[in-house]
């Protein structure tokens, strides 16, 4: 069986193009995760913020009255 040249150059096109389409999207899925890293970082601290405020506020309900 004869191998077909353009039959193969067209298939090698048709892989690169869908993997140019593979890449962009990679780099747009990237770039959401990157957001959604920098939300849950974000998240975290304003959680962390308000436990020490709320242990503030119950060190000063716990601390006897003078």
């Amino acid at each position: 069986m004869a191998i077909d040249l353009s039959s193969l150059k067209s298939e090698r096109d048709r892989l690169k193009d869908n993997l140019r389409e593979i890449e962009g999207e990679l780099r747009r899925l990237e770039s959401e995760l990157k957001g959604l890293r920098q939300r849950e970082i974000a998240t975290k601290r304003e959680i962390e913020a308000l436990a020490t405020l709320i242990e503030l506020g119950d060190a000063r309900e716990a601390k006897p009255s003078e």
